[in-house]
């Protein structure tokens, strides 16, 4: 698909500072641009490589100021990650494969319900009592287990598996390998024996959930696991029973949350952060990468390391540890200093 500057001004409301009749076919990066493709500005480190980049449209914020001649043409916009965002959206709507109906070789129990031009792939797996939405797409070797639940619009890649009970809401995409409703790590240790405790609630993802590749959410032991809307997991994250997960929080790949740990709204968690069972992270909380946390949070905090601090002080402090070695000498040698000083004074 061939579109012009103006174009996709127009769709952006953004500025066009250049040729308006640009055309260009598809994206690129601005380190890499090419001849017809379009690019952004929105990390300062890269600016320079808008004085050389071949592409012929680049994205920029409106505070933009060139410092050298530009070949591309530029549309300003007040945000350009986000416009690019915008696009790559557009773009992959109209490139998706809107597949729709059921392929042979799946299995529907007769009891499923099934919405309209959904689309259920070879070799899935529906239980009975099932329900799955309108223009929902289930993609080959899906399981789907009885009395599920899963709303409008929701893609389950190939490999998903979503154990019986669970519920789904609207929008939700769920990458391959990911498993929703496993069991919870829960056992009584009686004597030399683990027995086992029987995991009886659910799952429940609310709407406009985005959940990576082989990230696992385990059912609760009573009631539900509840992860709220619009969050979104990364690739490899475990989160265990009766977890809570606050709206619009993302984590990072790696990130391990242990039983009945709520986390509030809005929080941002880099890659590898571990959280103890128990516990109440509070709402617009940042933790960075692996960082382990044991204790409450209050709300609006900064924290990293293991075991967790504020950040001003985690940074003060990682300036520290490296001098330790030679404090550690001085320390030494100023004790020395003093006994000897004592024994002159008791002398």
């Amino acid at each position: 698909m061939i579109f012009t500057a103006k174009q996709i001004a127009d769709f952006l409301k953004g500025e066009v500072v250049g040729n308006p009749n640009t055309e260009i076919e598809t994206f690129s990066k601005i380190e890499e641009g090419k001849p017809r493709t379009i690019t952004f500005l929105a990390n300062p480190k890269y600016t320079h490589y808008i004085y050389e980049t071949q592409a012929d449209i680049v994205l920029v914020n409106n505070d933009f100021v060139p410092t050298n001649e530009i070949k591309a043409t530029l549309i300003k916009v007040p945000d350009a990650y986000a416009a690019l965002t915008s696009l790559l959206q557009l773009a992959n709507n109209a490139m998706a494969p809107n597949k729709t109906g059921i392929e042979e070789l799946s299995y529907i129990a007769p009891t499923a319900k099934i919405g309209t031009d959904a689309y259920v792939g070879a070799f899935a797996y529906i239980g009975e009592k099932a329900i799955v939405g309108n223009n929902s797409k289930i993609y080959p070797q899906v399981y789907i287990g009885d009395n599920v639940t899963i709303g409008n619009n929701v893609t389950l890649y190939p490999g998903v598996k979503v154990y019986h009970d669970c519920v789904i809401g609207d929008n939700c995409i769920l990458h391959s390998g990911v498993v929703i409703g496993g069991d919870g790590f829960g056992f009584s240790h009686e004597g030399d024996i683990y027995n086992k405790i029987p995991q009886l609630g659910n799952v429940i993802l609310e709407n406009d959930i985005e959940i990576g590749a082989n990230t696992t959410i385990d059912r609760a032991v009573m009631g539900s696991t509840i992860i709220r809307q619009g969050v979104k997991l990364d690739n490899l994250i475990q989160i265990a029973h009766n977890c809570e997960i606050g709206k619009n929080t993302v984590m990072a790949a790696q990130t391990g949350i242990a039983g009945s740990t709520k986390v509030g709204e809005n929080c941002v968690f880099g890659g590898q952060v571990g959280l103890g069972g128990h516990i109440n992270i509070g709402n617009n909380v940042q933790i960075g990468a692996q960082s382990g946390i044991i204790s409450n949070i209050k709300e609006d905090s900064q924290i990293i390391g293991t075991p967790a601090f504020g950040v001003k002080n985690y940074f003060k402090s990682s300036i520290i540890i490296p001098k330790l070695p030679d404090m550690y000498r001085q320390l030494n040698a100023l004790e020395k200093e003093v006994a000897e000083l004592k024994k002159k004074l008791e002398a």
